[in-house]
C-alpha cells in the first residue's frame, strides 16, 4: 500500500507584506561622477542613459546614470553642498573615498512599503511623497538600514522617462561593447558593525 503526501498551500506565507520588484538602482557617492561614469563606461561596458547637474538645474550635485541589463548604478558627486544630504555625500566620500550609500528598491507601492516597515521597527528618513515631470509619477520614500547606508523605495509604475524626475536622457560616454559584460544584480553585501550580525539578521526578516 502506498500513501500519497498532500500538502496544503500556507496562505500566510503566500501573502507578501512587503513585496519587491527588484533592486532599483545601486547608489555610489565618489569624488569626480563624470570620471566614475568614464571609468564604469569602458571598463565594465556599462552605458550611461541619464544625467542631472548644474545644467539642467541641480546647483549641489552632479549625477550619472549607468546601465547594463537591468543593472542600474547611479553615480553622485558633490559640487558645492549647501543641504544636509550633500554634506552628508561629501562626508562619506572624505571619511570612506567612493562607496555606495543607497541600495534603491523598487516596490509596487512605496507607501505600503514603508507603512509596514516602520511599524515593524524601520526608522523612517524620508515619508513617502511624489516627484513629477513631463515623463508621469514617481513615489519615493526612504528607511535606513545599517551603518549610514539607506533603502529608498521607489515606485515606478507607469513612469517613462530615463531615471527619474530631474534626470535628462544622456547619450553613452563610449560606444558600448557588442557583448555585455554583466546584466544584472545577483546580490548586495552588507557589512555589518562587529556583533550585530543576528540584529541585522532579524531586521530583514
Amino acid at each position: 500500500m502506498t500513501e500519497t503526501l498532500h500538502t496544503t498551500p500556507d496562505t500566510a506565507r503566500q501573502a507578501d507584506p512587503f513585496p519587491v520588484k527588484g533592486m532599483d538602482a545601486v547608489v555610489f557617492a565618489v569624488g569626480n561622477a563624470k570620471q566614475a561614469a568614464h571609468y564604469y563606461s569602458t571598463a565594465f561596458g556599462m552605458k550611461l542613459v541619464a544625467y542631472s547637474g548644474p545644467e539642467n538645474g541641480s546647483r549641489e550635485t552632479a549625477s550619472y546614470v549607468l546601465t547594463n541589463g537591468s543593472a542600474r548604478f547611479v553615480l553622485t558627486s558633490v559640487i558645492k553642498a549647501s543641504t544636509d544630504h550633500g554634506r552628508f555625500l561629501a562626508d562619506h566620500v572624505a571619511e570612506h573615498g567612493d562607496g555606495v550609500v543607497d541600495l534603491a528598491i523598487e516596490v509596487p507601492d512605496a507607501r505600503a512599503a514603508y507603512a509596514y516597515a516602520v511599524e515593524h521597527g524601520a526608522l523612517g528618513l524620508a515619508e513617502p511623497h511624489e516627484v513629477k515631470d513631463e515623463h508621469g509619477t514617481v513615489v519615493l520614500a526612504a528607511i535606513a538600514t545599517y551603518g549610514k547606508t539607506r533603502h529608498t523605495l521607489v515606485e515606478r509604475t507607469g513612469y517613462e522617462g530615463p531615471y527619474l524626475p530631474g534626470f535628462v536622457a544622456a547619450a553613452p560616454i563610449v560606444e558600448p561593447p557588442a557583448k555585455r559584460f554583466f546584466q544584472a544584480i545577483d546580490h548586495c553585501v552588507g557589512n555589518v558593525e562587529l556583533g550585530r550580525m543576528n540584529e541585522w539578521v532579524g531586521f530583514y526578516n
